[in-house]
């Protein structure tokens, strides 16, 4: 069997087994996804960084419509695939110390979920992203449903609403190119080579990008996201900010820039707005939150926020920057959540002024947490460093008020992390973390595998910069090409 069809179906076939696992589901699907992760890096030792498409499958499918299954890897995909095949394991792992409720189907809609991502990061068929894109909701949806916290129904109806709205606006874009496209198929390539004029671009554009801002999310597309990632129970948080917001950043990339570079010439400005907008009010939201859960969500706006504004000023530094940034945005975030997971099951509260004095009973809990919030604020050497560097230089390239600006971001996010991180764990224990206990088991091993990747990729980024940049350096010319095309 192709390697490529191996690594999307895989976790589908340990779904379907661990559905049927019992008592053994957890195990079953930690075997699947750390043998999903092994073979990723067999594939990512076997790629070569250029600019080609490689592991591709094309087979027929729906022939009648020109629907084919046909998915590749190149160093743009091959990121997100490490990123999706990498986190979930550790996402697994993170849930040893719970206990719940129907424990087959749960993490059998992980891996499911995880097949749908895989699905979206390596389709090269508009039909078959659009079927992954969906396919990745419908388990998240389940899992934030059955076994989320207070108010869940409510606030999955809104998340639900919003990704299906966005959804919607993305299937009548893909159609219309499809009606568009002689050959009448959904291949990428045949919608690259598109003759669209500025007004169709600028149409195809507001239709995808409303689709991908509401993912990511992007500023006024984001309200679902608080709410949602309080509620979800903290491995469907951990799917949704660590793997699933980049479908959106990746849709950008992938899709919208490549099919309608006048669109983006013409509205990219407004997204770049609208991005920066959302760096600092997420930032301005985070100082005033008490739960760290929270404070964490909106942190995630505001960094997102600032991928998003290296994307659109549309040169080699920002889109580089957008690849690290989204590698490395979804190592910290999971860790910030599942530190805070392991705090709640101890205290049973997130509110950051009823914590303190917890570094003096869990002190490798604490320096684990501090490395995780170091990464976040991007301090050099850690992971978080070289992608807000190279996105912060490319939004400069695109206008210096826009980067300065945007730069806020690091300011902010250094001190409402900074304080989170005193008020937690610094200062003298109280009746509630008196008794607290350091961290062991399963949560040594994914914090102490999370402060690696943290250190190891902030010390020594090349391999990933070497892994994209041919593809990112292609995807630009070609996007430059056909833009000078309908000029």
């Amino acid at each position: 069997m192709e390697q490529l069809l191996l690594l999307i179906f895989l976790p589908l076939v340990g779904a379907i087994i661990t559905a049927f696992a019992g008592k053994s589901a957890k195990i079953v699907s930690t075997v699947f996804s750390v043998v999903s992760l092994v073979l990723t890096l067999v594939i990512a030792g076997n790629f070569i960084p250029n600019a080609n498409t490689q592991f591709e499958v094309n087979l027929p499918w729906i022939a009648d419509l020109g629907i084919n299954f046909h998915a590749g890897i190149d160093g743009i995909s091959m990121l997100v695939v490490l990123l999706t095949n990498l986190l979930v394991p550790i996402i697994i792992l993170s849930s040893y110390n719970h206990q719940y409720k129907n424990p087959a189907a749960f993490y059998a809609l992980i891996l499911f979920m995880q097949c749908g991502l895989l699905l979206v990061f390596t389709a090269l068929d508009a039909f078959l992203f659009y079927i992954g894109w969906e396919a990745a909701l419908i388990p998240i949806y389940f899992i934030c449903a059955i076994w989320g916290g207070k108010d869940r129904i409510r606030i999955n109806m809104k998340f639900f609403v919003y990704t299906i709205a966005g959804s919607l606006f993305m299937l009548m874009g893909i159609i219309y190119l499809y009606l568009q496209n002689p050959a009448h198929n959904f291949d990428i390539q045949a919608f690259y080579a598109l003759n669209l004029d500025s007004t169709q671009q600028g149409w195809i554009f507001w239709a995808f990008f409303i689709a991908f801002a509401i993912k990511m999310p992007i500023f006024p597309f984001h309200t679902w996201q608080p709410d949602t990632y309080t509620a979800a129970p903290t491995q469907g948080t951990m799917l949704l900010s660590g793997i699933m917001l980049k479908m959106g950043i990746y849709g950008v990339i992938r899709w919208l820039l490549p099919i309608v570079p006048a669109g983006v010439h013409n509205w990219g400005q407004v997204a770049i707005v609208l991005s920066i907008i959302g760096i600092v009010y997420a930032s301005l939201i985070a100082f005033t939150q008490k739960d760290a859960k929270r404070l964490v969500a909106y942190s995630s706006i505001a960094h997102v926020g600032l991928i998003s504004a290296g994307i659109f000023a549309f040169n080699q530094q920002g889109m580089q920057g957008a690849m690290v940034q989204m590698l490395s945005h979804g190592i910290n975030v999971v860790g910030l959540f599942f530190v805070l997971d392991i705090i709640f099951s101890r205290v049973k509260t997130n509110k950051i002024e009823e914590l303190g004095g917890i570094a003096k009973v869990a002190p490798q809990l604490a320096l684990a947490f501090l490395i995780i919030v170091l990464g976040t604020v991007a301090l050099p050497g850690t992971n978080g460093f070289i992608g807000e560097f190279l996105l912060l230089m490319g939004v400069y390239n695109y206008g210096i008020w826009a980067a300065a600006i945007a730069g806020l971001t690091i300011i902010f996010g250094a001190v409402y992390m900074l304080r989170m991180y005193q008020n937690v764990m610094l200062g003298e224990t109280n009746s509630l973390t008196i008794t607290f206990t350091d961290i062991k088991g399963t949560e040594k091993l994914v914090l102490y595998t999370i402060c690696a990747l943290i250190i190891v990729l902030g010390v020594y980024p090349k391999p990933i910069l070497h892994l994209t940049e041919a593809s990112v350096q292609h995807l630009l010319e070609q996007v430059n090409q056909k833009l000078n095309t309908v000029n």
